[in-house]
């Protein structure tokens, strides 16, 4: 008697899979079960669309900004603030006055006296006494700066802004004064230097091209209370060294005459910072040193540069 089967369960259906697939297919590429309609299927899977187009994009975003994996960095030109320090521009110039303003600072003959008078030329003394060297480099650039009359330098950046020569037609004094823009930090240090030069070059010798010794004395000069911050020197300047007792200045207002032979030049080298501004002057004779000169020079200067200064900002 043959017996029929038994029942086998129904197996369940797997999802007809492409040829050389080896996974199952994602959800949503599965029939919909029985019951669901096509549209319901279509509006089940667009939040599993949108989001994944969503990841998409943002690692796309991600890419472009970091460059991707193994980026060699950004194409072109390096920008300026990725620039080494080194090669960086130096800070900004403060402002500077303009020309006008500058030569509003300037101090004129009328300021100094009936004897002053807009210079005729450069006096004679400034090549045969001042136009030598010396062996310690700090005296040699004070003898260059007494000369050039270039204190704060040659650049472009500290060329003055206004400039004023005056002469004492009697008593032969030359003043030159000068209006200069620049970094008050840099003004500064100019001003420190001069004042270590009694010490370094309180005297020293000089030799001119000729030969000749001059023998140089150098002492602070002191000056009104003017602008933030001020130095003063006295510089002498003998024809010949004398014997060590003797000092050329012992008698400033011996009369040596303007014949540079045997005199005895002194020169009043001054300078005065109002902010980043700074007005600097030579005030030097063969005769009787004109120290009125270089006082009032110094307190009229340094009002007027400050009243530029107030103007200038006003204006802006």
């Amino acid at each position: 008697m043959q017996h029929a089967p038994a029942a086998r369960p129904s197996p369940t259906l797997a999802p007809h899979l492409p040829r050389g697939t080896t996974r199952p297919l994602p959800a949503s590429a599965l029939p919909p079960p029985p019951g669901t309609t096509t549209a319901s299927h279509r509006t089940a899977t667009r939040p599993l669309l949108a989001a994944a187009i969503a990841a998409v994009l943002a690692l796309a975003a991600s890419a472009c900004v970091g460059g991707g994996r193994g980026a060699e960095g950004p194409v072109g030109p390096v920008p300026p603030t990725a620039q080494s320090p080194a090669v960086l521009p130096s800070a900004e110039l403060p402002p500077v006055l303009t020309r006008g303003q500058a030569r509003a600072a300037l101090v004129g003959a009328d300021d100094l006296g009936e004897t002053w008078e807009p210079t005729r030329g450069a006096a004679t003394w400034r090549d045969e006494l001042l136009k030598a060297t010396a062996e310690r480099p700090d005296c040699r650039r004070l003898l260059d700066v007494l000369y050039t009359e270039e204190l704060f330098g040659t650049g472009a950046a500290t060329a003055p802004r206004a400039t004023a020569a005056l002469d004492d037609v009697d008593g032969g004094a030359q003043l030159h004064y000068r209006v200069t823009s620049y970094r008050a930090a840099d003004l500064d240090r100019t001003l420190a230097w001069l004042g270590t030069l009694p010490d370094t070059c309180g005297r020293f010798e000089a030799r001119d091209a000729h030969g000749t010794i001059r023998d140089v004395r150098v002492t602070g000069l002191t000056l009104p209370e003017a602008g933030d911050a001020r130095r003063g020197l006295r510089v002498t300047v003998g024809d010949t060294a004398p014997d060590d007792g003797e000092d050329p200045r012992a008698d400033p207002r011996a009369d040596t005459g303007t014949d540079t032979a045997g005199g005895v030049l002194t020169v009043d080298l001054v300078a005065v910072r109002v902010g980043d501004d700074a007005i600097s002057l030579t005030n030097g004779t063969l005769g009787a040193p004109a120290g009125d000169a270089t006082r009032i020079s110094v307190e009229v200067g340094a009002d007027r540069l400050t009243e530029a200064r107030r103007q200038g900002r006003a204006q802006v």
